[in-house]
């Protein structure tokens, strides 16, 4: 059955205009953020390496630390909001979050419902299986299962992508898809080469390829509509920390390897 983000954002506008409380006029803007001098960052602790726990229960992750800088940048302090990959835009809605980081790829069906900043890093979209898997191409899904992180880029792209006769099993976040990898459930897994990389390092045994590579999406950072102030900020913000390569540190920290040019390119 073709899944697509329409419906959940419809419902969730129609929602938040009935409740009027909600609507991203309500979202806090710059001048409350630097009164309260608190950002409100929505980040998916489940998605490593974008946003996890490490064994002290520390929040850490690619995404966390961008949020760190930026706070730390804006002289204000840092409240993480805990969220899931479904809930990233209604958090950001209903007021729960003044921004989002959370491996948000800049889409145009996203872009209806709230902006975005300028890309501040990338992520792609892959199928990962056992190396002896025969998948070359996205046809050979045809008949099989295949594990995503519901209203994720990967879970779009493989209802797009994949043939008829595709089993394709939903889970709540990144953190539960693993788990079905590593528990056996299932070994074909739409997602990020990050978090496959982060899977093989936590499970040798259960180590997944990635076989197809569905798309390369620019990450950016969410904000509600009607929030000119806080986007243009924002946008400032990273187009400095492009400029004096703190992103591009970050990145590499978590991704092994460097943002690409073009997003570099957008700090200049």
């Amino acid at each position: 059955m073709k899944y697509s983000l329409k419906p959940v954002l419809a419902a969730v506008t129609f929602a938040t205009a009935l409740l009027g409380v909600a609507s991203p006029a309500c979202a806090n803007t710059l001048e409350q953020i630097m009164q309260q001098k608190v950002l409100r960052v929505a980040i998916d602790l489940s998605a490593p390496p974008y946003g996890m726990k490490n064994e002290a229960m520390k929040e850490v992750g690619s995404d966390v630390e961008t949020a760190t800088l930026l706070a730390k940048d804006l002289g204000v302090k840092l409240e993480i909001v805990p969220t899931t990959q479904a809930n990233r835009i209604p958090f950001l809605l209903t007021n729960k979050a003044d921004i989002v980081i959370s491996s948000l790829s800049i889409t145009p069906e996203r872009a209806k419902v709230i902006d975005f900043s300028i890309p501040y890093a990338v992520i792609q979209s892959v199928i990962g299986a056992p190396k002896d898997a025969a998948i070359k191409e996205m046809k050979d899904l045809a008949g099989k299962s295949v594990v995503t992180a519901r209203g994720t880029t990967n879970d779009l792209n493989v209802t797009k992508l994949a043939p008829a006769g595709t089993n394709i099993v939903r889970f709540e976040n990144d953190a539960t898809a693993i788990t079905a990898i590593t528990s056996g459930q299932a070994n074909i897994f739409s997602t990020a080469p990050s978090i496959i990389a982060a899977l093989n390092k936590k499970d040798p045994a259960k180590a997944l390829d990635i076989k197809v590579v569905m798309s390369t999406s620019k990450m950016g950072i969410g904000v509600a509509k009607n929030n000119s102030e806080l986007k243009e900020k924002i946008n400032e913000l990273v187009r400095q920390n492009l400029k004096n390569g703190e992103l591009n540190t970050i990145f590499k920290k978590y991704h092994a390897t460097d943002l690409p040019a073009d997003v570099l390119a957008e700090g200049k």
